[in-house]
């Protein structure tokens, strides 16, 4: 007859089953790290094109006007998110294939489902606020609508996504009160969090 504990045992392995056929557990923390580093560098290349020579940290008071300096930042702004997503899916897929978990499965696909459609409305929202001129706005837009993607997607993956989500609204929160900063708070929400976030799941689900 089977103990108190071989039941427990029996339950916490049944519990494990089911977070894992509900929850997409293959995100790497890697990923994370690497976006956070390819959204500095992006930063650190928007910041040539746009603002060199006055310091980073000096106030903005005025609008980019120029159209090759505009699409020269989307370009910079493709590059990342097109970085970010590419190393995602191969870091994670990694990660699956190494605990002989399946990448592309129902709940990898809602995660997807969940976080595209307040990304998607975001970017269509920022780009036209951007082509109607509403500059300072467009870096507070997307620090936004991305915590709002990470909250709606993170019941589908690991609660550090939901923590991750409600750190980039607040920053866009402030950025939107203070749009002269934009650069330094894009740099901070897609650079710096991605990187402390990305640092903790790793060393607690990676490893």
């Amino acid at each position: 007859m089977k103990e108190v504990h071989d039941y427990e045992k029996d339950l916490a392995s049944i519990r494990s089953m089911m977070e894992r056929s509900a929850k997409f557990i293959s995100l790497s923390g890697l990923s994370g790290v690497l976006a956070g580093i390819y959204a500095l560098a992006g930063a650190t290349a928007a910041y040539f094109v746009a603002h060199y020579p006055v310091s980073p940290l000096d106030y903005r008071i005025y609008s980019i006007r120029e159209s090759d300096t505009f699409f020269k930042l989307l370009i910079i702004a493709t590059i990342v998110l097109v970085a970010s997503i590419t190393t995602g899916v191969i870091l994670s897929k990694r990660k699956a294939e190494k605990h002989g978990l399946k990448f592309w499965t129902p709940s990898s696909r809602m995660l997807m489902t969940n976080l595209a459609i307040p990304l998607v409305a975001g970017g269509i929202f920022v780009l036209i606020m951007l082509f109607t001129g509403h500059f300072g706005l467009a870096a507070p837009g997307t620090l936004l609508f991305y915590g709002l993607a990470l909250i709606h997607g993170s019941s589908n993956t690991f609660d550090e996504i939901r923590y991750l989500g409600f750190s980039e609204i607040i920053l866009g929160l402030i950025s939107a009160a203070l749009p002269g900063y934009g650069l330094i708070f894009w740099a901070l929400g897609f650079g710096v969090l991605h990187i402390v976030y990305g640092t903790i799941m790793y060393n607690k689900y990676d490893k």
